[in-house]
């Protein structure tokens, strides 16, 4: 059906044959996009002109008009229809009888609807008191009646705008940032909202408002398109959801793509993201141009008075060869030639970075269109220049973005191309995969004086992760890429050895440190293996601190921070030729442990002991404001028995207490206590789920009652699940469970990942006591809702599992975490 049918159908039928074109037309998947939304609001104009028209023959002195989205002739699916009655006052009853025959039609067929009634004289002053009215006013398109009134308030609001716009526009701009704090960045949420985050639908919208105003202009390289890939996945969301929703949520996100063509949600996310960077950068280029053009405005004035009248002429400071500071931005020089200078544009980053000031757009449009390719390998400037940007803290990222929006980034490291705006399905993460990088590096400028080659880290910080556009494990495939890059740039091989190592084992150091025991010696080896020499292992160190901090909150503390530090120092050792001994010595019971060992002992029964901990701050962390709570330790002794770890971790999932830490060991109690006595003496640290933690006595009444098996344990967990079910939302990926290859020379490591929830501890400990192995350590982390923890178990007789004893309990604890 052509839209003329379309049309047709409305015109011959009335609101029924409106509602079956309208649902023909949207049903209609070879046509979307832009023409879709035209021909939808062509079809909705005409059946409200035919409702206005059977309503008001010769209406004089009153038009419908179209305003907000309706009145820019896009509307999705589900939009609102954003409708004002314009009259002239003459006949308040008739208009009033008239309103009622266009918005009752409109509600019997369910459309929601935006709606109005005013006076010329009535807009202006809403608008002038309300900006959102005078946002929609800007948009106001004639529909039906008469057709110089609409002109008249058309003509006006345009005026308005135009002769407010000093005032208006910082309020604007103020709406914006509000909105942009309460809804987030669009291009780093993995549940945006299209209209309402930053970079969205609204701020397109504000940007052809502040054009409107003729006061500044947005950039308007792949604006347009940005704003259609915008509107194409909130048209196929409202299609699939059949609801006025403008957030994308995850369960969504496969069908929209398939709806769009595209090939999975990642690539629509991709999709998404950019057109969102094109808006947000958009956005800021115009924002600052119209606190340039308001600056000068008050100024000048005085200027003149001072110069007799004559025009004052722009201030320009050097700041590098080419380059030259005007305007509070980082401009070219009148004699820099990029055609003919190819390291201009990193040489101008890098000043403007310096500077801590934004680069114009100009130049950096002109860059990009006439600067010559880099040699390969980089010259020693193009290398110094980019670590020199790499370096200069928080100014980077803005300036990168400047790059990036000309595509300059993907021009000097075409591997930059597969991680731009890629999406990290991980809630630990809060930005995109190359912002992440970014992020890396800002941090890592922060940490150069405690490095000997802060070039090599500011790098490996820029490419820590660029494999993770490659398939299989990106560490892997980063290894291979930062060689290629690295020699590129011009560094020796000695220095794309190191860079290779660092991108390589980026993870080690954390994963070591939160999931093995430092008190064996393979594991100190074979991180000491990995790493090589003292000054990658200083260097790994400081990376390893800036990617943590730059992926989020969760990941980083200051706890993680001291057991990292730990590693380091023991791996230092080793490497200065120190050699651990070839078993791990326990470290000696304090008089408190031993205290509560003999108590348990003596009384047959668990005893325990609650201690408000505070974690210090990590070394060098510049972020920390001193100590932040951990919790509180947790001191257990308990006769030597079977069952204790289930036991005392159903307890705490019982009490919401989350586990932080945790570690067992089996303590001989001194010959003058008894010859043959030995206690498990338990270390743990936990907080509160919610609320306060619980009294140490009520605690250790429950873990008698779990030992003895007159607390079922199960039953109240699954009790307490049933009468607070949680809330559905993405369905996490199934468990696994590994055996960690020569982790360890004195146990079995066996790895559990799993999606974190209350009394996950509870039934590995189960499956692990069913499988009749014993715990001597344990090492758990929780990354956002991810759990990753380490347990070294061991036979009855205490040595490591066989082979294939160690796979069987694998398989089977991971079997028991999937029912």
């Amino acid at each position: 059906m052509t839209r003329t049918d379309d049309r047709k159908e409305a015109d011959d039928t009335g609101p029924s044959g409106y509602a079956a074109a309208r649902l023909h037309l949207l049903n209609q998947g070879a046509r979307s996009g832009p023409p879709r939304r035209s021909a939808l609001a062509g079809l909705t104009d005409d059946w409200l002109t035919g409702l206005f028209t059977a309503a008001a023959p010769a209406a004089k002195g009153v038009s419908l008009v179209a305003v907000g989205g309706y009145g820019r002739g896009e509307l999705s699916p589900r939009s609102d229809l954003d409708l004002l009655l314009l009259h002239d006052g003459t006949d308040p009853a008739a208009v009033a009888a008239l309103a009622d025959r266009l918005w009752y039609p409109v509600w019997d067929l369910g459309i929601s609807l935006d709606h109005s009634v005013r006076t010329p004289a009535e807009a202006r002053k809403t608008a002038g008191d309300d900006l959102k009215v005078q946002l929609g006013l800007l948009d106001a398109r004639h529909l039906a009646g008469d057709l110089g009134l609409t002109a008249g308030l058309r003509t006006a609001i345009l005026a308005d705008w135009r002769n407010q716009a000093p005032r208006r526009l910082p309020e604007l701009q103020e709406l914006c940032a509000e909105r942009a704090e309460r809804h987030g960045e669009l291009r780093f949420l993995l549940e945006p909202d299209l209209k309402e985050a930053r970079g969205g639908l609204r701020d397109a919208t504000a940007l052809r408002a502040v054009a409107a105003s003729w006061l500044a202009d947005a950039p308007r390289e792949g604006l347009a398109d940005a704003r259609r890939r915008l509107l194409d996945a909130r048209d196929a969301l409202h299609l699939l959801t059949g609801r006025a929703t403008d957030r994308l949520a995850l369960q969504e996100q496969d069908q929209v793509a398939a709806e769009l063509g595209l090939l999975d949600a990642d690539t629509l996310l991709r999709q998404v993201y950019e057109a969102a960077r094109v808006i947000s950068y958009a956005g800021d280029v115009t924002w600052r141009e119209v606190g340039r053009v308001l600056r000068a405005r008050a100024v000048r004035p005085r200027l003149r008075a001072m110069l007799g009248g004559g025009k004052p002429v722009a201030e320009r400071t050097p700041l590098a060869e080419g380059v030259v500071e005007q305007d509070g931005e980082a401009v070219l020089a009148r004699t820099a030639r990029p055609e003919r200078d190819p390291v201009l544009p990193l040489r101008a980053a890098a000043a403007a970075a310096q500077a801590a000031l934004p680069l114009s757009p100009h130049a950096v449009r002109r860059m990009a269109a006439t600067a010559r390719p880099l040699p390969t390998p980089w010259p020693a400037e193009a290398r110094e220049q980019l670590i020199t940007l790499l370096g200069s803290g928080r100014p980077t990222v803005d300036v990168w973005e400047a790059l990036e929006a000309e595509g300059l980034i993907s021009r000097l490291l075409p591997d930059w191309e597969r991680v731009r705006c890629r999406p990290q399905r991980n809630a630990v993460h809060l930005w995109t995969v190359d912002r992440h990088l970014i992020e890396t590096a800002v941090r890592a400028s922060a940490l150069t004086r405690r490095v000997s080659r802060p070039d090599l880290l500011l790098v490996a910080a820029l490419l820590h992760d660029i494999g993770k556009g490659w398939p299989g494990d990106h560490s892997v495939a980063g290894e291979i890429i930062a060689k290629d890059v690295a020699a590129r740039l011009g560094f020796d091989r000695a220095d794309v050895t190191v860079l290779a190592a660092l991108v390589r084992h980026h993870l080690l150091l954390v994963d070591t440190a939160t999931r093995r025991d430092l008190d064996d010696p393979a594991t100190l080896r074979a991180v000491a293996d990995a790493v090589g020499s003292q000054s990658t292992l200083e260097l790994l160190h400081a990376l390893t601190e800036a990617d943590a901090l730059a992926t989020g909150p969760a990941a980083w503390s200051a706890w993680r921070g001291s057991l990292v530090a730990d590693l380091v120092r023991r791996v230092s050792a080793v490497l200065a030729g120190e050699h651990p001994g070839t078993e791990p010595e326990p470290a000696a019971p304090t008089a408190e442990q031993e205290r509560l060992a003999i108590e348990a002992h003596r009384t047959g029964g668990p005893v325990l002991a609650l201690r408000a901990q505070a974690e210090p701050a990590a070394p060098h962390d510049d972020t920390s404001g001193g100590s932040e709570p951990l919790g509180v330790e947790l001191l257990i002794a308990v006769p030597d028995q079977p069952g204790v770890l289930p036991a005392l971790a159903g307890v705490l999932a019982l009490h919401r207490l989350t586990v932080r830490t945790g570690g067992l060991r089996t303590l001989r109690l001194p010959d003058d206590v008894d010859d043959d006595g030995s206690v498990l003496l338990l270390d743990w640290r936990v907080a509160a789920e919610y609320g306060s933690l619980p009294q140490a006595t009520r605690l250790r009444a429950d873990l008698v009652r779990a030992l003895d098996g007159t607390l079922d344990i199960t039953t109240r967990l699954a009790e307490r699940d049933a009468a607070y079910p949680r809330r559905r939302g993405r369905a996490a990926p199934p468990p696994r469970v590994t055996v960690a290859p020569a982790a360890s020379r004195h146990a079995t490591v066996i790895e559990v990942r799993a999606q974190d929830a209350p009394g996950l501890l509870f039934r590995i400990g189960s499956a692990l006591e069913k499988a009749a192995v014993r715990v001597r350590s344990m090492h758990v982390s929780t990354l956002g809702a991810n759990a990753v923890d380490a347990f070294y178990v061991t036979s009855g007789t205490g040595a490591p599992l066989p082979p294939q004893d160690a796979t069987a309990t694998a398989r089977a604890l991971e079997e028991a975490l999937r029912a």
